[in-house]
């Protein structure tokens, strides 16, 4: 992947991203159990005891030039509240996907994702020169379809019958894209919001 192989921390005024490392996978374990997260049944977020693995796995994926895992670190506290990742990076169509995001409950509806989206959408348009980023997440995980359209992220499609979960239910998957001509626009519109509306504590 070039010179962003040895990529470092992300940092914001809020929060940090940090290269996901088996390091962090207690603190994960921790920031999981605030609001069970798990349980969500049309989330893909790892029990406390699978964290590890979960982590692992991700690292394997950045080891083969496919994603970017970070964990996302409170600046102000210092603590971990949950984690995020570029994935499926294609260079040769410059195309990627921001997914696998997940945060504590108390630092859901703070600003934190807000600012954790325009440090990885700057990083995407900005360094790795895409063209392209995506969002995908369940029909039913309204929540997350709110918060990828407050982005400025426009919906692509649904891939019906797209994924079949560890339930046993069927996955629609929504699709979402932000093209690197809406990225100027989309980037005033996070600066500006997070000068408006500072992280809620």
């Amino acid at each position: 992947m070039g010179s962003e192989d040895n990529l470092g921390c992300l940092t914001g005024e809020h929060i940090v991203l940090e290269p996901l490392s088996l390091s962090h996978v207690a603190a994960l374990s921790l920031a999981v159990t605030d609001g069970q997260l798990w349980r969500l049944w049309y989330t893909s977020v790892p029990e406390p005891a699978q964290m590890k693995l979960y982590v692992t796995k991700a690292i394997d994926e950045k080891a083969q030039g496919q994603s970017f895992p970070f964990a996302v670190r409170d600046r102000v506290s210092g603590e971990i509240v949950g984690c995020t990742r570029i994935c499926h990076w294609e260079p040769d169509n410059r195309r990627l996907e921001i997914g696998y995001t997940w945060y504590a409950k108390s630092a859901q509806r703070t600003g934190i994702n807000t600012e954790s989206k325009l440090l990885l959408l700057t990083f995407a348009f900005e360094t790795l020169n895409a063209i392209a980023v995506e969002f995908r997440t369940h029909w039913h995980n309204q929540a997350s379809r709110q918060a990828i359209a407050r982005l400025g992220a426009k919906q692509d499609g649904v891939l019906r019958n797209h994924k079949i979960l560890k339930d046993g239910t069927i996955r629609d998957t929504v699709v979402y894209s932000i093209i690197d001509t809406e990225w100027p626009a989309v980037k005033n519109s996070l600066q500006f919001r997070l000068r408006q509306r500072p992280l809620i504590r």
